[in-house]
């Protein structure tokens, strides 16, 4: 265990003194806490730790606590650290995530000092959202994946998202009873997704939660990269607007909102620099789209049959990919 947490965040921000000030989250499944620290004698006023410190007697509220989850969950504050060391200085402002301070692991035990954004001018949650606010995460999200295009992606996920079907075999499971032809499907939609060649990195759970505002809603950063890695940027964009939006607004706006993500995305390729023959990674990316769309209903259908976001939009999109992938199957 770490002997003093104030000691290390001290040690990290020169501050006098560090108190912790009021906790903001706890941790799935009890594995931790987010707690927000006062600092004295310090360049900034506070800072946010984010400790990692599993439980003794593992818990899920949806009845997942299995070994696999455990090694998932550890893994994944693995990754987060890495994230942190290697890869977050390359994020300018278009893509704006917290400083790191610290990041230290002891044992299965894992301490992050980070930014707190609520100082640095993203003070905002928002659990609804407009337009304006949709375009301005789904530019961020277009930055972060022209910063990273192509990457390797060293010691992160090799293949990114929480739901990728390597590691929820268990739900699969449960889906062949829940839904016979999706069960049957999923290993031909990994594959699509995976075949896309022009991969980089996603955030791995780009969901409302994890955008931070600024007062007007026009900027945002992003936390949480416990699930960051190589993959098809279709993957972030179907998580995100599928997070924000009821079932008839997901088809209503969907033209619309990958129209603003690859004018981002264009733009921010250029802006970097990036070659790459942007005609096409669009047309893959759109016939991607309900791909990766499916790819976490699936995932959804097993884990939680009764999900909120399972919805008729969603079936549909599945139906339309499952014949897809059975006509070429009848054309090999």
């Amino acid at each position: 265990m770490f002997e003093s947490v104030s000691t290390i965040v001290c040690e990290a921000t020169g501050a006098r003194e560090a108190r912790a000030e009021a906790t903001l989250q706890r941790l799935w499944s009890g594995y931790g806490s987010i707690v927000r620290f006062r600092l004295i004698g310090a360049e900034q006023g506070s800072v946010i730790v984010k400790h990692v410190s599993p439980p003794c007697q593992r818990e899920h509220p949806r009845g997942w606590a299995t070994d696999r989850s455990h090694e998932r969950k550890l893994r994944s504050y693995a990754v987060e650290t890495n994230w942190y060391q290697d890869y977050a200085g390359r994020c300018d402002r278009s893509c704006r995530v917290p400083r790191c301070f610290a990041a230290e692991r002891c044992g299965d035990e894992v301490l992050l000092v980070l930014e707190d954004l609520d100082t640095a001018g993203y003070p905002r949650r928002i659990k609804s959202i407009d337009a304006g606010r949709m375009a301005a995460c789904l530019r961020w999200l277009a930055e972060f994946h022209a910063t990273f295009l192509d990457d390797t992606g060293e010691g992160l996920w090799e293949n990114g998202t929480y739901w990728h079907l390597e590691t929820r075999p268990d739900e699969l499971t449960v889906l062949q009873a829940e839904d016979p032809s999706l069960h049957g499907a999923a290993a031909a939609i990994d594959a699509r997704l995976k075949a896309s060649p022009c991969q980089k990195l996603v955030h791995g759970d780009a969901k409302l939660a994890n955008f931070c505002f600024d007062a007007e809603g026009a900027t945002v950063a992003a936390v949480d990269f416990q699930y960051v890695g190589r993959g098809c940027g279709m993957k972030d964009v179907a998580y995100f607007i599928g997070s924000c939006l009821d079932e008839a607004a997901c088809a209503k706006a969907e033209v619309e909102l990958l129209a603003v993500y690859f004018a981002a995305l264009r733009s921010a390729l250029q802006a970097r620099g990036k070659m790459v023959e942007f005609a096409a990674l669009e047309m893959d990316w759109r016939a991607l789209y309900p791909v990766a769309w499916t790819d976490f209903h699936r995932f959804l259908k097993g884990w939680s049959p009764g999900h909120w976001k399972i919805h008729d939009y969603s079936e549909r999109l599945a139906r339309e990919v499952i014949a897809s992938i059975r006509k070429e199957e009848r054309c090999i």
